[in-house]
């Protein structure tokens, strides 16, 4: 039930002050050099996720320089339906192919945020499947795209519940916040506030894909 609630009460946030947030437009732009793939939360709002997305997008732009940044916000429900995340999978590693196809020379940061880091977390071959609004692999990022990808951002993911995270080829190339008492990402955790904080580290998230750009 305590998961439930967080999860319910990313609805809630914003409020007025989604109105003040100078969020991006989410669009994969023709061949930019970095392309941004956010999947977010269970019902987040925001353009590319209030909470993690917007943030981590607009941390990017500041800390990576030379370099032309375009973003695609994963196209799935990120509600509680069971195939949810299997939906996010297919579409990120999707957009991921078609890209790579059409833009021999771009990169990708794969952003996931709770739910979102599930879809992240399935793309790149490790399975959410029980974990909270998680799902069996559906489809993976094929070996020829893999080097392609030079970073990629967890917040709140849920497989670490399980005592599981980021193996092989990717583990060098994650970053994965968990803040203390997050009941979504800590096996009894008990602050349902800890699960809706992690602007806090969207510079750190930023700073560490900068340095593998």
């Amino acid at each position: 039930m305590r998961i439930r609630l967080c999860l319910a009460a990313l609805s809630l946030v914003g409020g007025a002050g989604v109105a003040t947030l100078a969020t991006p437009t989410a669009s994969a732009a023709a061949c930019s050099d970095i392309d941004v793939v956010a999947a977010r939360g269970t019902f987040e709002p925001g353009t590319l996720g209030f909470i993690v997305g917007d943030p981590v997008y607009s941390a990017l732009q500041r800390k990576i320089s030379g370099k032309t940044l375009s973003s695609y916000k994963v196209n799935y429900p990120a509600d509680l339906s069971l195939t949810s995340a299997a939906q996010g999978n297919a579409d990120l590693v999707n957009h991921v192919n078609q890209q790579a196809a059409a833009c021999p020379n771009q990169r990708f940061v794969l952003v996931g945020y709770s739910q979102g880091a599930n879809v992240v977390d399935n793309s790149i071959g490790i399975s959410s499947e029980g974990a909270v609004v998680g799902s069996p692999i559906v489809a993976t990022l094929p070996a020829a795209v893999e080097p392609r990808v030079a970073a990629v951002l967890l917040f709140g993911n849920p497989i670490r519940a399980l005592g599981k995270s980021v193996t092989g080829v990717y583990q060098s190339r994650t970053i994965d916040f968990c803040a203390t008492g997050d009941p979504v990402c800590e096996s009894g955790g008990t602050d349902v506030g800890a699960h809706l904080g992690y602007t806090a580290n969207a510079d750190a998230a930023a700073a560490f894909a900068a340095g593998k750009v």
